[in-house]
């Protein structure tokens, strides 16, 4: 099973390329961000039209997240992290799919930091933070995946020296997403190519993509039912060459039928 997570920078303007891609790429499981789209405004039939059941949670102008499945009927199990019921930012939706559980996320930006944003962003990964401690020990297997907007490490980032005043490179951001890892989520492209650069985002401006000066914030993290079916990991920068196309690369992992062998937990 391919499960893939791509913030699309606007659905609307970018919807030739997400056809595209699916055509392409056939995901079996897909998660979008920055919909940039109210809940009636999302293109549902061109996603249906393309083989695709899907869920949305949109929000106009900003943010906005979407499972789509084309391998079974999806279940809708959350629709908002939860945490603060005054928060009306739509950055989650949660589902099970095909016997597993999805999660998609759009994390704050932040930025500028420091300041209000920040601050809200540290919050949000705190109320991330607890409700993965309740997804962690599921039985079937668990993928909490979308724009995590963290730079982990210097290797995620093409010259961390440039990166040092923004948020997304930040040492609380950072700190907030080891203590996933922590717990014991798996960072599945990571655990795969340790020493890799490999990135899932570019800027528009300078020829970042062309030059790849890019950085990784887009990340799938996987409990241990769906760690031990972990096969194949990466980033698909094909579409970010195309016209049109949105600032990220779709991230995706390939998971086994069963346990791959030789693929322990961690201790």
């Amino acid at each position: 099973m391919k499960i893939a997570t791509y913030n699309v920078n606007g659905i609307g303007g970018r919807l030739p390329v997400l056809l595209r891609w699916l055509a392409l790429a056939k995901p079996d499981i897909l998660c979008l961000q920055e919909l940039k789209a109210p809940q009636e405004k999302f293109p549902e039939n061109a996603i249906r039209d393309a083989g695709y059941d899907v869920i949305w949670h949109g929000e106009s102008r900003w943010n906005g997240v979407a499972i789509l499945s084309r391998v079974g009927d999806i279940h809708e199990t959350r629709r908002g992290l939860p945490g603060d019921p005054a928060d009306e930012q739509s950055r989650y939706i949660e589902a099970a799919v095909g016997g597993i559980l999805i999660a998609c996320i759009y994390l704050p930006n932040g930025n500028p930091w420091p300041g209000q944003k920040f601050e809200y962003k540290l919050k949000w990964m705190a109320r991330l933070d607890a409700h993965l401690k309740a997804l962690f020990d599921l039985e079937a297997p668990v993928i909490v995946c979308g724009d995590y907007n963290v730079i982990p490490a210097d290797l995620d980032v093409y010259k961390p020296e440039n990166w040092t005043k923004d948020a997304l490179f930040a040492p609380e951001a950072r700190a907030a997403y080891q203590g996933y890892l922590d717990q014991g989520w798996t960072d599945a492209i990571r655990t795969l190519h340790p020493g890799a650069r490999i990135y899932s985002f570019w800027a528009y401006w300078r020829r970042s993509f062309e030059r790849g000066a890019g950085i990784r914030i887009d990340h799938l993290l996987l409990n241990t039912a769906a760690r031990k079916r972990l096969s194949a990991a990466g980033v698909d920068t094909r579409p970010r060459g195309w016209e049109r196309s949105s600032d990220h690369a779709p991230a995706w992992i390939e998971l086994a039928d069963r346990p791959v062998r030789g693929r322990k937990a961690r201790p």
